[in-house]
């Protein structure tokens, strides 16, 4: 009887349990892990995937020309946890003929629910009241310390009504916002209708929304889409929120706008780069609450995600259609 071939399979980093589980049972691999949780040195990622028919990736890991050379003709499948794929070289794959497998949908609740409450703790300056409390800032009440803005009767702009997008407006209506407007690649009246929710140029959300949320994906369209010129059609009362990609923002553009109070405040969930160094401006700013990008850091959310992808990869090897492949 001949010995089955086993098929190598490398793993970048600690995953969830339940992923690192079903790639332990699959008795047709023979797993290598990064056995970290701080992210791969280039030069063990060129060693780790060389010669791998799989690579189970994370959205901290380039994979570009370099790597796939790396990895060499064997690689045929790679399986990234994460719904956000502007770390692969999508072109360079799809001309290796290589798959691609990722997390969307699993991760769309835990991630409005963050960016709500993201949106909650920046407009109601949140942190700050929490320092006030530490330091001794907190005297007596006072009728207009820190005060901040709600949602009742308000507009919110959303850029992105994908589903993550719609997930968050689903979440706010109940909050007593007035109206809600989208922007995106084109209209999506479907989607819409249960919010009726208004498609409208980029400018026009930004002069009238008084929430503004960004959930839209990281393309060339969208880089460096929130710029000065979209910060100073904004609201001085406006608050800003950014959960998607962090190059969708222009970050000097925001500092300026949140620093001359251009825009009352902001909530970034992401950042460029990540992480963001403790010497940033941003950090100087009281009106700036930043998050270390945890917007699916749940952990049903982060184990279902790790066993997608750990069943995205043993597909791809198998030749079996993937649960969630990207088709390029």
């Amino acid at each position: 009887m001949r010995p089955v071939l086993l098929m190598k399979v490398f793993v970048t980093r600690r995953i969830p349990p339940e992923g690192r589980a079903a790639l332990a049972r699959a008795a047709d691999c023979e797993v290598e892990q990064w056995d970290s949780d701080e992210p791969i040195p280039v030069k063990e990622l060129e060693r780790g995937v060389a010669g791998a028919p799989g690579l189970l990736c994370l959205l901290s890991d380039r994979v570009d020309k370099r790597i796939l050379d790396a990895a060499g003709a064997n690689l045929k499948v790679i399986s990234t946890l994460s719904v956000g794929v502007d770390h692969l070289a999508l072109d360079e794959i799809k001309k290796r003929g290589i798959r691609v497998g990722y997390t969307p949908d699993v991760l769309t609740d835990a991630t409005a629910e963050l960016a709500v409450s993201l949106l909650l703790t920046t407009c109601r300056r949140l942190p700050e009241a929490i320092e006030e409390v530490k330091n001794g800032g907190w005297t007596s009440w006072k009728p207009l310390w820190l005060c901040g803005y709600g949602l009742t009767q308000s507009t919110v702009g959303i850029v992105g009504l994908g589903r993550i997008g719609q997930a968050i407006a689903r979440r706010l209506k109940p909050f007593g916002v007035q109206r809600f407007l989208y922007t995106g690649r084109q209209p999506r009246p479907e989607e819409a209708a249960e919010f009726q929710a208004e498609f409208v140029s980029t400018p026009e959300l930004a002069a009238q929304s008084d929430f503004i949320v960004v959930a839209c994906s990281l393309t060339p369209a969208t880089k460096g889409l929130c710029n000065k010129d979209f910060f100073q059609k904004m609201k001085e009362t406006a608050v800003f929120v950014n959960i998607s990609r962090g190059d969708v923002v222009n970050q000097d553009d925001l500092y300026q706008a949140l620093a001359s109070g251009q825009i009352a405040a902001a909530g970034l969930d992401v950042t460029t780069p990540e992480p963001l160094p403790t010497n940033h401006p941003l950090l100087t700013l009281k009106n700036c609450v930043i998050l270390p990008h945890i917007g699916s850091a749940t952990h049903r959310t982060r184990n279902t995600m790790s066993m997608l992808a750990a069943n995205n990869l043993l597909a791809g090897l198998r030749g079996e259609p993937m649960p969630s492949e990207l088709m390029l």
